[in-house]
């Protein structure tokens, strides 16, 4: 910008920096949240054709020989039957089982599977006893899944609720595009997690690979481990008490907590130079026409 020199913007914090640079027309202020809906309205919560489905009630599905159009169309079938328990078992690695559930249910899968598992959910609890393939979890709204061994790339692709928790180690892009919920990983995860994350809260165990949180615009990444690289406006945040509160619940409920605690995890919040991109479009626009 002219008139302010490399060596002045090295010594402005970042929120003159982000000003000098004409990245700020105005202050962000008066934010509100529009309710959509009365927390008091129970049957806003739940979707009007959901079956009534017992826990206790449990069957088997044998998916060896079936497609996976057959197992997911077998599963509502069970439902409408009032099951709350289905174990798919032999699934084989097969694409997008348990995909667009609706409701509440638990879901034991013991097995690997493929791409898409368990994507587009709302209200089931879901166990993995094996592998999972890409973008499991993908655009999930809420329930749990958890899952035993080691996931692919792009997991929790999306997620807008719930929690979605791998024991082992994922692959490159976990949380991309992430909205809300909780996504935590046991071991190691790939570069480019938290790329444009928006909202929620993901927790690596282990380490991080090459530009963690790149571009994202809100939401927290907490890494337990070492960062090769912070990707574009990935800043390092305070460690709060609140913070440590909130990790030691959630990693004490899925048998995740570190024997020396959780002190020593990194905090990773996003700069906030990114958030007036669209000041400058009017500028741009100019320049183009």
């Amino acid at each position: 910008m002219a008139g302010v020199t490399d060596a002045e913007l090295k010594e402005m914090t970042q929120e003159e920096r982000v000003t000098a640079l004409g990245m700020r027309t105005e202050a962000l202020t008066g934010k509100s949240l529009y309710v959509e809906f009365d927390p008091d309205a129970e049957e806003r919560f739940t979707y009007p054709w959901a079956p009534d489905v017992d826990f206790n009630k449990r069957t088997e599905m044998d998916c060896d020989g079936m497609t996976t159009t057959e197992v997911n169309s077998g599963i509502r079938d069970l439902m409408a039957q009032g099951y709350g328990t289905v174990v798919l078992k032999n699934p084989r690695g097969m694409h997008s089982l348990g995909v667009g559930i609706l409701s509440k249910l638990n879901l034991i899968i013991e097995g690997s599977t493929g791409y898409f598992a368990v994507g587009l959910i709302d209200g089931p609890n879901v166990r993995i006893n094996g592998r999972v393939g890409w973008s499991c979890g993908e655009n999930m709204m809420s329930g749990t899944i958890m899952i035993e061994k080691n996931a692919g790339s792009t997991f929790g692709a999306a997620i807008r609720g719930g929690d979605l928790v791998c024991r082992g180690s994922v692959g490159s892009r976990t949380g991309i595009d992430q909205k809300g919920g909780t996504i935590i990983v046991g071991g190691d995860t790939g570069a480019l997690s938290g790329f444009m994350m928006q909202r929620g809260r993901m927790v690596v165990c282990g380490n991080a690979g090459k530009n963690l949180g790149d571009s994202m615009y809100d939401g927290t990444i907490f890494v337990g481990g070492e960062i090769k690289s912070l990707g574009v406006d990935a800043v390092e945040a305070e460690l709060t008490d609140l913070d440590k509160a909130w990790l030691t619940r959630k990693l004490t409920q899925y048998g995740l907590m570190p024997e020396k605690g959780v002190d020593h995890f990194t905090k990773i919040v996003a700069g906030k130079m990114l958030w007036n991109y669209d000041n400058l479009e009017p500028t741009e626009k100019k320049l183009i026409l």
